[in-house]
């Protein structure tokens, strides 16, 4: 038996003709205000307050962002400018490594364990480790 897969299933559906429901909120409530603002106020402030208002209700309802809806696109605007954006570092605590066992010999005759040896070349120079693993090299090349 085959069953259909849904697909497309993050379209919303369109409930007022063209519209889905979000975009019909946006624009009832933008263009609603911006109506009610061109009757009652005087036209200077119609033109400050209640354009604006209404492009802002035309684009929170059909233009998207980066193919997001431009409420993300005013959420992440927001979230940045209330944010701090200077980072410092701060080192939180010490951290200390040290060896969990105690120093055994080794089979590799030198009497110290690989433990011993890695801490001993960490405090040493880069020659001194470049000779100790050349000599590693050539021990077991042999």
């Amino acid at each position: 038996m085959r069953f259909e897969v849904p697909q497309f299933i993050e379209i919303e559906d369109k409930i007022f003709g063209p519209l889905t429901w979000r975009q019909f909120l946006y624009l009832s409530g933008g263009v609603g205000f911006s109506v009610v603002m061109f009757f009652t106020v005087p036209l200077i402030v119609f033109v400050i307050f209640g354009l604006p208002l209404a492009a802002l209700a035309g684009a929170l309802s059909f233009y998207p962002v980066n193919n997001r809806p431009f409420s993300y696109f005013l959420e992440a605007i927001v979230k940045y400018l209330s944010s701090q954006r200077l980072y410092l570092w701060r080192q939180q605590s010490d951290i200390v490594h040290r060896a969990s066992a105690p120093a055994k010999p080794s089979e590799n005759g030198h009497g110290l364990s690989s433990t011993a040896t890695k801490t001993r070349t960490a405090k040493g120079n880069i020659t001194s480790l470049a000779r100790k693993l050349e000599l590693q090299a050539l021990q077991k090349s042999e």
